[in-house]
């Protein structure tokens, strides 16, 4: 089943085609040096920035996969969650394309997308297994039950993990996108130099904070301009990194030992910084657990593991009707 796939829910243009976990195209057109000007994205400069490409972002996916709209079996688009204005230029494209190709519309959740990432990589991957989604805008611990069921063990109670990094980047004066930069710069961590909080939330066994921590990285910085102070900014960034990895480890971990799931899997945009990468890696070979990261290239967003979603979407008979609208939040477990 060749499956056109559309991704707008954020600053990139995203389109692929893929066939069930096979990618036969690929195309993501960034905004990134254009809201690099503001130090973040500015949404209403990325929702004209995806109407003025999509179209040909979209053609360029279906040339590269030897296609066009005759030979795709779906349109599968991310629909929530993500800034809607965005998500509303993607979703639109889609509907029109599925209605003028007389082609089914599949709907697919963001966060459900990213996890579909690992299929990608890792052919062999089925559910149930435990998946931590790290990304800007999210951080949820989930089992897979299966490729349409979820249940959620725990999230972020303020900041996701990546807006964490970014807001802390960004109040050092580094470039965005500020996570990426950090993971680049940082060196070796200093709890004695720069001794950051590790919060704790005392009602949810799963749940994360990030809040406090960001907080206390703007302070540090605006206390030592006021003493006219410099700060080891890589050093910091390394610091930084130690407690959100600390973080997102121990309660993946725990929740892998009390649900008993051997396979643990990493989702979202965070899922590519490098010390969260090594140490799962070396925490799960220790404990005999199976660990499955995305490449790379599909760490972001992109329309390929939406394509992939959207086959087991389908297969699961969620089809959308030309009603179809954007939601800028959705908790994954919807139905």
């Amino acid at each position: 089943m060749k499956i056109l796939a559309i991704e707008s829910s954020c600053d990139e243009t995203a389109a692929a085609v893929t066939e069930e976990r096979r990618v036969l195209s690929n195309i993501v057109a960034t905004q990134i040096e254009e809201h690099r000007l503001y130090g973040g994205v500015v949404p209403e400069i990325a929702s004209r920035r995806h109407t003025e490409a999509i179209s040909a972002v979209c053609r360029e996916a279906l040339t590269r996969a030897e296609t066009d709209f005759s030979g795709i079996d779906a349109v599968a688009v991310t629909f929530a969650p993500g800034l809607i204005g965005a998500l509303l230029v993607g979703v639109n494209f889609a509907k029109g394309v599925a209605l003028s190709a007389n082609k089914p519309l599949i709907p697919v959740h963001h966060l459900r997308s990213h996890i579909a990432a690992n299929y990608i990589t890792h052919p062999e991957l089925k559910p149930p297994f435990l998946c931590l989604l790290v990304s800007g805008g999210n951080t949820v611990l989930t089992e897979v039950c299966d490729y349409t069921r979820f249940r959620v063990l725990g999230g972020t109670r303020d900041d996701a993990a990546g807006e964490c990094f970014d807001k802390t980047a960004r109040c050092m004066g580094l470039a965005y996108p500020g996570g990426v930069t950090l993971d680049r710069i940082a060196t070796v961590a200093d709890n004695q130099k720069y001794p950051l909080p590790f919060p704790q939330v005392h009602s949810g066994e799963f749940d994360f904070s990030f809040s406090g921590l960001k907080t206390a990285v703007m302070n540090l910085v605006h206390n030592a301009a006021q003493k006219g102070e410099e700060i080891d900014v890589p050093v910091v960034c390394a610091t930084v990194r130690r407690r959100v990895c600390d973080m997102l480890i121990e309660k993946t971990l725990r929740a892998a030992e009390k649900t008993g799931c051997r396979q643990i899997a990493i989702a979202g945009g965070v899922s590519a910084n490098s010390e969260l990468r090594r140490r799962m890696q070396e925490e799960c070979a220790r404990r005999g657990y199976s660990l499955y990261l995305p490449d790379l290239a599909f760490c972001g967003d992109n329309a390929a593991m939406v394509g992939v979603q959207g086959y087991y979407e389908w297969q699961s008979g969620n089809v959308a009707a030309a009603s179809l609208n954007a939601a800028a939040t959705m908790p994954i477990t919807y139905r």
